[in-house]
């Protein structure tokens, strides 16, 4: 995951890189030709994003799904506080440094939605169904992002978005039915595939009540401290399960798998995706974003051997073309 901080028009799971400059950065970004090395970087962040779904569902097979979560959500977070303060005290990037103590506990009570149930859900979904279906349904969060947003008054809805919506909407139960056909325990695929809904509807509630902090926090800091707040009710659940599993008979490829999602996935790929916004702007980075379940779906096919089903294909041109107009 995953997911991400556009204001109200952003995407998921995936992302929780923050940016707090993307206005002032939008000329510099228009003003900057070709393809360069962020594109490139970019492009990477969509592969590691779309590959995290093959690794989550392989290490959630030999690692009891909370045990892993809480292991790599407070490599996690750790991992984005140190690069917090060497940004800071060695680079003088984000000099203004961690924001006041109402801001702070503020984010960190919002990452305990978006990076605390959100990640429960979604590692437990995955567990569940197929990690291609899985990517598709989370992919569909900006339509839930800009409900949410209409109905409190903070996002215009045109009458394009609200065809993208719809299509996204209707692509989420076209990859729904393709998964239930193509998967022999129907109970457990919709299980997960529900568990995922919940959890990108979690996501999207989060990244719109995040909006105004993305304008008075630092995107290095904000990430930090919703990590943190993720990794509270995280550990308080998933603390017995990791107590309980026998981490010397944890397979090697399951300790990669593990730092793969904890780090790459939830650190490296955030920074990619904040540096993207800086240098490029908002909208040429989310739709690199939008690349994610691509790589998912194809990733999951050569290595898990998922199957893709011609629902899962409708699913995904409909869910990529809702995305598209929901951002035009």
């Amino acid at each position: 995951m995953a997911s991400p901080l556009r204001g109200t028009r952003t995407q998921t799971p995936a992302d929780d890189a923050r940016l707090t400059r993307s206005e002032n950065d939008a000329p510099r970004a228009r003003t900057r030709p070709g393809f360069g090395l962020t594109d490139v970087s970019l492009l990477l962040m969509a592969l590691i994003w779309g590959v995290n779904y093959t690794s989550v569902k392989y290490a959630t097979s030999v690692i009891e799904p909370l045990a892993f979560n809480g292991v790599r959500v407070t490599l996690a977070a750790i991992s984005l506080v140190l690069i917090a303060q060497v940004a800071t005290r060695v680079f003088t990037i984000e000099p203004e440094g961690w924001p006041g103590a109402r801001d702070a506990i503020a984010l960190v009570l919002l990452g305990m939605l978006g990076n605390g149930v959100y990640q429960i859900l979604f590692v437990e979904g995955i567990a569940r169904t197929r990690a291609g279906d899985a990517a598709l349904l989370i992919s569909a969060a900006p339509a839930f992002i800009a409900i949410i947003g209409r109905l409190r008054g903070t996002e215009q809805v045109s009458a394009r978005g609200v065809v993208g919506i719809a299509l996204s909407i209707l692509g989420m139960g076209f990859v729904v039915i393709g998964t239930t056909n193509a998967n022999g325990d129907q109970r457990a695929t919709l299980l997960g595939d529900s568990l995922l809904l919940i959890s990108s509807l979690c996501w999207s509630i989060y990244t719109v009540y995040l909006q105004p902090y993305t304008h008075r926090t630092g995107g290095i800091h904000l990430s930090a401290l919703t990590m943190v707040g993720g990794m509270v009710p995280l550990l308080a659940v998933a603390a017995p399960a990791m107590l309980a599993t026998d981490w010397t008979h944890v397979p090697t490829l399951a300790w990669g798998s593990l730092a793969y999602s904890g780090f790459f996935a939830l650190v490296i790929a955030y920074l990619f995706w904040y540096a993207g916004v800086r240098v490029l702007g908002p909208t040429r980075t989310a739709m690199y974003a939008n690349l994610q379940p691509i790589f998912a779906v194809a990733v999951a096919s050569l290595v898990l051997g998922e199957v893709i089903t011609g629902w899962q294909v409708a699913g995904a041109i409909s869910i990529i073309t809702g995305l598209v107009l929901t951002r035009s």
